[in-house]
């Protein structure tokens, strides 16, 4: 008798060999391009970094026998024993497969880029930086080093991955101004700017979410609008005008980027003098508009 296959919830896919070699793809393109940064501007112009790579090349630059690709696996091997407690296994493997290229990528990938001014330098690197980083995380993984930190401490300690990663970079950037040129620094922050705006313009895109609320005396036919226009879900909450006494309907809604000039109009065209706000998002969770971490 054959065992009963187990049916899949709606929305759940299995890991497949695609979405494996797919995964591998981005950890390497991006470590690749990574790599051509620390490589082929950061360290010829002895610029720092931030995260892991920051207080790699530090030390690096203190003791230039040691190679980066080697400090970096190293260091991350106590980064990755305390992460496995703490993030998904999935993300933990994918992680340490991409930490394993990314230092491979160091060791072997060196590109020299024919660009001499020091700030162009910085433009490129965090253009370049940035690309990568994003496409690394559009992967199920990561390269490790403060990512697999910063999940750690949200996880055990309520830490914002944002706060974690602002305080080690600037116990890089502190240690680095007392140890070089503060020029060196000025232009690290420089190139983490750029990487962290294009970081997040790879890794959020189109895609990120708005919450929008909605005061307005039409606001049934709005949120029957959304719900067949836009095909998103709506919630109805009480309310009352503070000057007025009236009752009040507030819409509640979240759409992603691509959506939201559409429910402007859609607001517009039935009800001019609506009240709306529209606000960022950090993580939604839910069926089809969640962008929840994936660790």
């Amino acid at each position: 008798m054959k065992p009963a296959m187990k049916t899949l919830p709606k929305g759940i896919v299995l890991n497949t060999t695609e979405q494996v070699l797919l995964n591998l793809l981005l950890l390497t393109m991006g470590s690749i391009l990574c790599a051509i940064t620390t490589n082929g501007i950061l360290i010829p112009n002895r610029f720092l970094s931030s995260g892991l790579t920051g207080l790699i090349l530090i030390l690096h630059y203190l003791l230039p026998y040691l190679p980066v690709s080697t400090l970096y696996f190293l260091l991350n091997i106590p980064i990755f024993a305390l992460g496995w407690k703490f993030v998904g296994q999935r993300f933990f493997f994918y992680s340490l497969a991409g930490m394993a290229i990314f230092s491979a990528s160091l060791a072997w990938v060196h590109v020299s880029l024919p660009v001499q001014d020091m700030l162009s330098s910085a433009l490129l690197a965090g253009i370049l930086s940035g690309v990568g980083g994003g496409v690394i995380l559009k992967s199920l993984g990561s390269a490790g080093g403060t990512d697999i930190l910063s999940v750690a401490l949200l996880k055990r300690f309520s830490v914002r991955i944002g706060t974690t990663t602002l305080a080690f970079n600037c116990m890089v950037l502190l240690a680095g101004a007392f140890l070089f040129p503060l020029e060196k620094v000025l232009y690290t922050l420089i190139y983490i700017y750029v990487a962290t705006r294009i970081f997040n313009l790879v890794v959020t895109g189109l895609s990120q979410r708005k919450a929008v609320m909605i005061v307005s005396n039409l606001g049934d036919e709005i949120s029957h609008r959304i719900l067949e226009d836009i095909k998103r879900g709506v919630t109805i909450l009480c309310g009352e005008g503070a000057y007025s006494g009236r009752d009040e309907k507030v819409i509640y809604t979240v759409v992603n980027f691509r959506e939201l000039s559409r429910i402007k109009r859609l607001i517009r065209q039935i009800d001019p003098n609506a009240f709306v706000v529209v606000s960022d998002t950090l993580e939604v969770m839910g069926y089809k508009i969640g962008n929840q971490p994936k660790w």
